[in-house]
């Protein structure tokens, strides 16, 4: 691991300005805006002093199996987020998290933001399984980086709050993978795509995509929705989308939290007032952001 750590880019107040590979056009006009800002966001602001990054560190063998983590400088048992992007599956880059870092580092906590392999290319569930080993990565060597590997929260914003879902659900796999059981102590979705199915997409809508470019066979729907493992849940789950938000991510929230609610571990609902699909994840460059708030005190109630 101490080799593995030396070769890791590591820097404590820049923000990457390196070129990033060039992946297929974004499907819409909001998409695109949000891709330009957070980008816009990485690359040309500096991380307050007193805040180490490594980036690209490897938790695999593909390019795309890399994340940043950042910390404040010498931390030691700090909680760790792990926070995954959105892009449909199909899109995205870790340093679309890059803007969180120094709220996340400031609430006490340790980030870690991962790529994962993208569809077509790599079909669902390979997104999954990279987030399953991510996870079972960071409890396995955080504690080189000052994190704890018994505090670990989940959150991603859209397919990355699907994503963080499924592996807060799905403990049986968790587990196989080598994550120990109660490492993982609350999840925080975003803007969740919590169910894939659809009886009919319309052609050429977002529905239709996740079958025909996401998923490796339209009969996965089901067992790649974090809806429908809900039963027996035992991880804290909060989730939250915009008031503005797709019909189909308001639907399946509602859905998954009504389902939650007869579960063992604590849950809830948060609608985020004047915000859309995007704006629920860019709205977290303010430090007051209602989400920091729940996290800060479910963080807080945990350490106590």
């Amino acid at each position: 691991m101490k080799q593995r750590q030396a070769n890791d880019n590591v820097n404590s107040n820049k923000r990457t300005t390196r070129l990033l590979p060039k992946q297929r056009p974004l499907p819409f006009e909001a998409a695109q805006i949000y891709e330009e800002t957070v980008l816009h966001w990485a690359r040309d602001q500096s991380l307050p002093p007193g805040i180490a990054v490594t980036r690209d560190h490897a938790y695999g063998p593909d390019p795309q199996q890399r994340c940043d983590i950042y910390r404040a400088e010498g931390a030691h048992d700090a909680p760790v987020l792990v926070f995954w992007h959105g892009g449909g599956w199909t899109n995205g880059y870790k340093e679309y998290v890059d803007f969180m870092a120094p709220i996340v580092v400031g609430l006490g906590m340790v980030l870690v933001a991962p790529s994962y392999r993208l569809a077509p290319e790599y079909k669902l569930p390979a997104a999954f399984d990279d987030s399953l080993a991510v996870v079972a990565h960071v409890t396995a060597h955080i504690a080189d980086f000052g994190g704890r590997a018994d505090q670990i929260y989940l959150a991603g914003h859209s397919a990355g709050a699907h994503l963080a879902a499924l592996v807060a659900l799905r403990r049986e796999e968790a587990a196989r993978a080598g994550i120990a059981p109660h490492a993982i102590r609350a999840c925080f979705p975003i803007s969740g795509i919590l169910d894939l199915h659809h009886p009919e997409p319309v052609a050429d809508s977002m529905e239709e995509r996740i079958y025909t470019m996401v998923l490796d066979d339209e009969t996965d729907d089901a067992v790649m929705s974090p809806l429908c493992w809900t039963a027996g849940n035992t991880v804290a789950m909060w989730l939250s989308y915009g008031e503005s938000d797709s019909a189909r991510v308001i639907r399946s929230n509602r859905r998954m939290a009504a389902l939650l609610a007869w579960q063992p571990a604590p849950s809830g609902l948060h609608v985020e007032p004047g915000l859309d699909h995007f704006s629920t994840h860019t709205s977290l460059r303010d430090p007051g952001a209602p989400w920091y708030g729940r996290l800060a005190a479910v963080v807080k109630e945990d350490l106590s």
